[in-house]
């Protein structure tokens, strides 16, 4: 979403920055017109129309441009100033050069590349707009009504004392804007990405807090059918009846018990987390007994494990309900695939759970979406695990990664917070 607000925004200046053009293109057909035909002061007036019909027809286009589908890149735009400053400082050669008294709209791209783009850009922009400056010095087509010693009867020391003045202050305010336009820039726009990822969080924990709100209500609504369900199952079972009807009531009161027991254990996990005293323990134990209690839900999955044994011995506060978002992520590489791969390894800072599974991968149209509610990259599932174990864990300050692996299947890599050593 960041990056999609990000390009709209360029795309936004591109257009600002048009109407400036064309505002600019404006003035400069009027001024020409009226010092070439009206005053005279000797102006080339056949060359910059030529240069002025040539920079019409660069905006005709650029305003084309702006309503493309296409995405603007920051380098475009920066390619488009770096035109006006061309443009700008052919139109100085042949109108006096730095005698020129709109020699200063040389700072209007540089403001414009200090407030949108990246810092290099705009130091990029301030040096050619100053080398372009310096040059006209030397090299322009004079016009001697433009001299500043023009009707004063100065010297030449008159002369050099009131250019060297203005490079002076254009060079001092080109500085100052390229500096500290650009470092004000900068903080407004890491203000504004702030923002976005703060909506987006609170966003997400309304989302959980709906989730978590109809849980608990499927886990009330639960519970009194399968209590039902089991008191007819024992009554059925005390009766005489063949033994393979026998058998299947059997089943039957297995699968009840076990539902059952998770929706005990559901409502235990939110007792535990509501609660604030979390007993440390070792993070190494911590996932050997994770890992076996989930092969002891999964027999059916093959994975290949690894704890790297130069992982220093930390202790953790994880509450419950980290076991339980790593528990889904590893049943959806072990939904994906029978053979996965898991790499568990740590430091004083974080931990890092690397899990490879060999299955079809991640669909492109899935990827962007993946982790949200109702969004799964299975056939028939909600994406409620998924959404729940990332939320879970960037709360606790992690993060959750998956991505297509290069030699095939997916990988989902979990960040985790440590804590403080032994």
């Amino acid at each position: 979403m960041n990056q999609a607000h990000h390009i709209s925004a360029i795309r936004r200046n591109f257009r600002r920055l048009n109407i400036i053009r064309c505002i600019t293109v404006g003035g400069q057909f009027l001024a020409l017109y009226y010092f070439w035909k009206i005053q005279n002061i000797g102006l080339p007036g056949t060359i910059l129309t030529t240069i002025l019909l040539i920079y019409s027809a660069v905006l005709g286009v650029s305003c084309w441009r702006g309503h493309w589908r296409a995405a603007i890149t920051e380098l475009e735009f920066f390619g488009h100033l770096l035109i006006d400053v061309i443009f700008f400082t052919a139109l100085l050669y042949f109108s006096g050069g730095a005698n020129n008294p709109f020699v200063s709209y040389y700072l209007v791209p540089i403001s414009i590349a200090a407030a949108t783009l990246p810092r290099s850009y705009g130091w990029i922009i301030a040096a050619l707009s100053l080398a372009a400056y310096s040059g006209l010095f030397a090299y322009n087509y004079p016009v001697i009504a433009l001299a500043p010693f023009h009707n004063h009867h100065g010297s030449d020391d008159s002369l050099n004392l009131h250019t060297i003045g203005m490079w002076g202050n254009f060079l001092v305010s080109a500085v100052l804007i390229s500096f500290f336009v650009t470092r004000m820039a900068s903080e407004l726009r890491q203000q504004q990405n702030q923002a976005n990822l703060l909506r987006e969080q609170e966003l997400r924990n309304d989302q959980v807090l709906a989730v978590a709100t109809l849980a608990a209500g499927t886990t009330h609504e639960l519970s009194t059918p399968l209590n039902t369900m089991r008191i007819l199952l024992d009554e059925i079972s005390d009766t005489d009846l063949p033994a393979e009807t026998r058998q299947d009531i059997t089943t039957l009161q297995q699968q009840v018990n076990i539902c059952r027991k998770t929706l005990q254990q559901l409502a235990a996990t939110a007792e535990l987390a509501s609660d604030k005293a979390i007993t440390p323990q070792n993070l190494r134990g911590y996932f050997v007994d994770l890992l076996e209690n989930w092969q002891l839900i999964r027999p059916d999955a093959a994975p290949s494990i690894h704890i790297d044994s130069r992982s220093p011995e930390v202790e953790i506060s994880y509450p419950p309900t980290v076991a339980q978002s790593l528990l889904n992520l590893f049943n959806n590489a072990a939904d994906a695939s029978r053979k996965i791969d898991i790499y568990i390894r740590w430091d004083q800072g974080q931990a890092t759970v690397n899990i490879r599974d060999y299955g079809p991968g991640i669909k492109g149209e899935q990827a962007e979406k993946l982790g949200t509610p109702f969004v799964s990259s299975k056939a028939g599932g909600l994406g409620l695990g998924l959404f729940l174990s990332r939320s879970t864990l960037e709360r606790l300050g992690g993060e959750v990664i998956i991505r297509n692996h290069p030699e095939g299947g997916a990988e989902t890599r979990i960040i985790l917070p440590t804590g403080h050593a032994s």
